[in-house]
């Protein structure tokens, strides 16, 4: 059986799971979906696939078994909500949405129809988080976690706006909220604060310059999670995980500190999460997705109520 594959959004991420599943040999490229007809052509003549610039005519005109759907958090909603009508399983890419109430009503229509899903967030399947998360359920108590996801502008246009992108903290340190998630379990509340006045001279800009989110996990971790897109070729974007006497970091240099002896965590093991989502439409059986669309929700909520709080100046529970 090849698993005949659509997707919606052909630019960005897309392109990276294109050049990996152009790999596998139980799939076939169907159909290429892009508000750009240039987009979607190059992709076509690339890889194969009818062209569309129109989601609901290629979901009209194609039998598929599963659709990538790698828009801007804005976009999503009612491409989502046809597959779901249509049985057509969804690897989605992240983040889910750029507001709570429509992911929400994508994930009720995900549970009543039954379809698989996925979320692109990749941090989990790789080798480094997986080694960390075997670590870290062995000790006892997790205390917490400083995570970063700081750098410079995109010079994409909707990644400016808040209401197409959400913000930074939605839009690229989903990754660290989520991992957060996957190490230290669920959020029970959140505090933000963020600032900006920094970057006036960026035109349509109104996202924070700098945010930084407290979060109290419902098993008595805390963490705070820090955002800039104000830095101008300086990065850090890691995860520090810390325990009596350990600390353990995803991202950046992928170490491990016990009583300061510094160790490299171990980057074999990891998982391709293309090859488990396509694994999962063959056989029916989505056990091994490490993050469906049920529990990406869970982390947009963490970010959404760090909006919230943003504007509030109090704790939000969740």
């Amino acid at each position: 059986m090849k698993v005949k594959l659509g997707f919606i959004g052909t630019g960005g991420m897309a392109g990276a799971h294109m050049r990996n599943l152009q790999t596998f040999d139980d799939i076939e490229f169907t159909a290429m979906c892009d508000v750009s007809e240039e987009r979607a052509k190059g992709a076509a003549e690339e890889y194969g696939g009818n062209v569309y610039t129109d989601f609901r005519e290629m979901y009209d005109k194609e039998d598929l078994d599963a659709v990538y759907i790698c828009t801007p958090p804005f976009a999503h909603g009612e491409q989502e909500r046809i597959a779901c009508e249509k049985d057509i399983a969804m690897f989605i890419e992240k983040p889910i949405a750029a507001d709570l109430e429509q992911a929400v009503i994508i994930n009720e229509d995900v549970r009543r129809s039954g379809v698989i899903t996925s979320v692109g967030y990749h941090w989990r399947y790789g080798g480094n988080a997986q080694h960390a998360k075997s670590i870290l359920d062995k000790e006892s108590p997790v205390l917490g976690a400083l995570g970063y996801w700081m750098g410079g502008l995109p010079g994409t246009l909707w990644w400016r706006i808040r209401a197409q992108s959400g913000g930074q903290h939605v839009e690229q340190t989903t990754h660290i909220f989520d991992l957060a998630r996957f190490l230290l379990g669920d959020a029970k509340t959140v505090h933000g604060v963020a600032t900006r006045g920094s970057m006036t001279d960026i035109p349509q800009y109104d996202v924070d310059d700098l945010s930084m989110v407290n979060i109290e996990f419902e098993s008595g971790a805390i963490a705070n999670i820090a955002s800039c897109c104000a830095m101008d070729g300086w990065n850090r974007v890691q995860l520090e995980v810390f325990c009596r006497g350990l600390v353990v970091t995803v991202g950046g240099a992928n170490t491990i500190n016990r009583k300061g002896e510094e160790d490299s965590l171990p980057e074999n093991g990891g998982q391709d999460r293309d090859r488990v989502f396509i694994d999962a439409v063959k056989t029916g059986d989505s056990s091994k997705i490490l993050s469906p669309y049920s529990d990406a929700l869970e982390t947009l909520r963490i970010m959404m109520a760090a909006s919230t709080s943003f504007e509030t100046g109090k704790a939000v529970d969740l």
